[in-house]
């Protein structure tokens, strides 16, 4: 019979094995919105022509018939797009599983080392997803979500796995719960943020090259996403946000560092490289809000901001040894 953990690894594989057809879905998806952009494109060219021969006629009859000739297209449904984000809530609620799994057989929160904390960021990043969804209708960034997840969260099953033990004494404390889990909700926004810049970076490439008369100006699906400003604008409001949690998730450790270590800063690896991706987020944020960075360089630094986090998660845990060398990994 199957215990706990155990329970939890088959569930977090199944989740995964979920989010890769919902990866699957997004992207027949982002396949879809080209075609139907440029089914719509014909059908507006037909249109077109057909208005032009309707008012020669009426013209000829001194009959007005002004919007008869018109042809109403059909708002595309997007359904691969829906299946994809029912396959994802699906993962999430198998993802979610195996995380409640993982903390009973622990007998504490599930997020103690390199593995849980890849189980509960990752979590965290799908479920900001989804209550986003809710409002906004950012399907569009599904591939990267799903994607990230897959890969984050396969790596850390395959490399990062390590059986339940007994906390260290320095973790053994309330910052656990607090600290490490606002770090994990702030990286969720720092990647929809990302995913957002990303896209951004696409959009303002097709929207210069069509002022420029280019014939090709890009991804046919980009053509059904928000502007450039758009995606630059949600982008920033998710960076504000994972910048307050980051920064309360500096400020909580230095707290944590005094009751475990006793003093609040050490400029140890973890600690600087903490400080580094709250810089990076600063002068993003300052930049753009008072030195009018807009555009490419706005994006270029939400992208670099999130590599940090990406590389403090794993590179720096990994082979950076230090006060918070906490990964399990031997």
């Amino acid at each position: 019979m199957l215990d706990l953990d155990s329970l939890s690894i088959l569930s977090i594989w199944t989740a995964i094995a979920i989010y890769a057809a919902a990866f699957i879905a997004y992207a027949f998806d982002l396949a879809r919105r080209s075609e139907v952009t440029s089914d719509a494109r014909l059908e507006r060219e037909t249109a077109l022509v057909g208005a032009s021969a309707a008012a020669g006629v009426v013209a000829g009859s001194g009959v007005a018939t002004a919007g008869a000739a018109s042809t109403e297209v059909a708002t595309p449904r997007y359904v691969m797009a829906r299946i994809g984000t029912t396959l994802t809530v699906l993962a999430f609620v198998f993802h979610l599983a195996a995380t409640v799994l993982r903390g009973i057989a622990a007998e504490r929160v599930p997020w103690a080392n390199l593995y849980e904390f890849a189980m509960i960021g990752t979590l965290l990043v799908v479920l900001v997803y989804l209550l986003v969804l809710t409002r906004i209708d950012l399907r569009f960034l599904g591939t990267f979500i799903t994607g990230l997840v897959i890969v984050l969260m396969g790596a850390a099953a395959i490399s990062f796995y390590v059986g339940v033990v007994p906390l260290m004494d320095p973790l053994k404390s309330v910052w656990l719960v607090i600290h490490v889990f606002v770090a994990s909700l702030s990286t969720a926004f720092f990647a929809l943020a990302c995913g957002l810049s990303v896209l951004q970076l696409m959009q303002e490439r097709r929207q210069r090259r069509i002022a420029e008369n280019t014939e090709k100006p890009g991804a046919a699906f980009l053509r059904t996403l928000p502007t450039a400003d758009r995606l630059e604008g949600m982008a920033f409001r998710f960076a504000i946000v994972g910048f307050i949690l980051w920064t309360f998730t500096l400020i909580a450790g230095s707290i944590w560092a005094q009751d475990a270590w006793g003093r609040y800063w050490g400029f140890d690896v973890k600690e600087t490289w903490t400080f580094i991706v709250w810089v990076l987020y600063a002068g993003y944020i300052h930049a753009r809000a008072t030195r009018g960075w807009r555009g490419n360089r706005s994006a270029w630094l939400s992208i670099v901001g999130f590599t940090a986090v990406i590389f403090n998660f794993t590179i720096v845990n990994v082979f950076f040894k230090g006060l918070h060398a906490y990964s399990g990994l031997s």
